[in-house]
């Protein structure tokens, strides 16, 4: 099932950083049914590991992240952490990587959509986290995730709490029509892999230019993540 997977320097082409232990990542992107899927074969390690770190990791960078950013006392930060790393902030994070299409999963795991459920999204998200944190230290970690989490930090209503994120396509919409430049457009580019663990890749298009790619295990999840990258890249988040 591995080589049924996109490569994964496409994977650290994304995140930005080469693994020097290439097993790490690996072992990030491992499910725990993939490890126990029961024929036969050593599986190594799940990520479930990985997953407790990473939880510590990116708990301190957005710690660190919003005490720099705001004065606000003790129980806004908490509230403001806390809705930063909920299950579906996460879950999204890594739709706007494709991590669903590198995830090794048991068949079973598989064919219920697990490459799309929001808790195993957050679990691999985080054991990412972990992995950049062990391979390269705490400031590759650190500087992933204040990128991935820039638009989401710089959200802020009038009275200065942070607000839940809306739909990455809703966001884009709103944004581009207020600049005048039109209403966005999802086309599908790619797809490959096996039926029961498709990875479709979609592109954001208006006025006939190409914003950005995003892929995903679903056509709809693709297209968030094409959503998301492209109001990356016009807030500036996105570059370098």
């Amino acid at each position: 099932m591995a080589a049924e997977r996109p490569a994964l320097d496409e994977l650290e082409f994304v995140v930005g950083h080469v693994f020097a232990d290439r097993a790490l990542l690996e072992r990030a992107l491992t499910h725990r049914s993939w490890v126990s899927d029961g024929d036969g074969r050593n599986r190594g390690e799940d990520n479930e590991r990985l997953e407790f770190l990473g939880d510590a990791v990116l708990d301190l960078v957005i710690s660190e992240q919003l005490y720099r950013a705001s004065d606000s006392a003790e129980g806004r930060l908490t509230r403001a952490r806390a809705m930063l790393v909920r299950r579906e902030s996460l879950a999204r994070h890594a739709r706007a990587l494709g991590l669903g299409g590198f995830l090794l999963l048991g068949r079973g795991e598989e064919r219920s959509g697990g490459a799309d459920k929001d808790s195993i999204l957050a679990d691999a998200l985080e054991s990412l986290i972990a992995a950049l944190y062990l391979d390269a230290g705490f400031t590759v970690a650190r500087d992933f995730v204040t990128r991935l989490f820039a638009q989401d930090l710089a959200r802020r209503g009038q009275d200065g709490e942070l607000h839940a994120p809306r739909d990455s396509r809703t966001e884009l919409q709103e944004v581009l029509q207020g600049a005048g430049r039109g209403t966005p457009e999802y086309r599908l580019k790619d797809s490959s892999g096996p039926d029961h663990m498709p990875v479709w890749v979609m592109e954001v298009v208006v006025a006939g230019q190409v914003l950005a790619v995003g892929q995903g295990s679903t056509k709809q999840g693709a297209a968030r993540a094409a959503a998301l990258s492209a109001l990356q890249k016009l807030s500036g988040s996105g570059d370098g």
